[in-house]
């Protein structure tokens, strides 16, 4: 399955373009995509990421392989007293806030800093030093309604994106305040239509139940709740239109926050790097002889 197909005599090869999900954790499994992508010699023509997607697929059209990620997010998650150190120097709330003013909460991170933090050192500022044209979505909270960048300062943009409500201070960025693109948009592949021939989306909300029954904790019922309307409003999504190539790897028994999961995850959903090469050949060929 491997080689490079763009080397067809006569024929201009399709364009592809890839969207990456929402899902906290279970988003590193986007790496294994974009490893197909490499094994296959297939550059996107554009990447759309919401909150984990965006990290990683901001890290990726900045140049980085997926191997080169994949190694970067396991090398950073290795060392876990590292990792606690980095997020308490992320952290803006006080224990005070919520004792003395009732309001704010203690755990509370700064995203811009925790991108800082973890993204791979040497990152652009900018969308326009990107090597790829890239589609961050976040919520404009209060405008109610999607937020999609494509130009300007990265970094705030991709923070606002993966700013989780309860765990995530909400990013001012110029005018907007902005929260967790999964709220309206967690599989952003619609906003790709139109720019490839080949449109793959990568879903890492999607999943049966969970084999473990307990009843969850308060913030876990939190993150859950996310889950689930990110998940209904990705199947409304698709019932109206769906991707060319759609990939649900096998996470969903990973929590949203289960990072320090990384190898599992990443094991768990292998299958889904040869998922993606066959189908996304498949389609390549079918474009060939159309």
């Amino acid at each position: 399955m491997d080689g490079n197909w763009a080397q067809i005599a006569n024929i201009r090869p399709p364009k592809v373009a890839v969207a990456l999900g929402g899902g906290g954790a279970r988003g590193i499994a986007h790496v294994l995509a974009l490893e197909a992508l490499d094994e296959m010699g297939i550059s996107p023509v554009a990447i759309a990421g919401t909150s984990m997607g965006a990290v990683i697929g901001g890290a990726y059209a900045a140049g980085i392989e997926g191997r080169a990620i994949r190694t970067h997010i396991l090398r950073v998650l290795r060392n876990r007293s590292d990792v606690m150190s980095k997020l308490l120097r992320a952290r803006v709330g006080r224990f005070a806030d919520l004792v003395l003013r009732g309001r704010g909460n203690p755990v509370l991170l700064d995203p811009e800093t925790c991108l800082d933090l973890f993204w791979p050192a040497g990152m652009p500022s900018r969308f326009e030093d990107l090597a790829i044209k890239t589609i961050v979505v976040a919520t404009n909270y209060f405008d109610r309604k999607e937020a999609a960048y494509d130009a300007g300062p990265l970094r705030p943009a991709v923070a606002g994106s993966m700013a989780i409500p309860g765990l995530f201070r909400p990013v001012i960025f110029g005018d907007d305040v902005l929260i967790d693109g999964g709220a309206v948009n967690p599989l952003p592949y619609d906003l790709l239509f139109g720019v490839a021939d080949i449109v793959v989306a990568v879903d890492v909300t999607f999943g049966g139940r969970s084999l473990k029954r307990r009843t969850p904790s308060p913030f876990g019922s939190m993150f859950g709740a996310a889950q689930i309307m990110q998940g209904a409003i990705t199947a409304q999504k698709i019932k109206l239109r769906a991707p060319d190539i759609l990939v649900r790897p096998k996470v969903e028994h990973f929590a949203v926050l289960d990072f320090f999961a990384a190898s599992q995850i990443l094991r768990a959903a292998e299958d889904s790097k040869e998922e993606l090469k066959l189908k996304l050949g498949e389609r390549i060929k079918v474009y060939r002889t159309a």
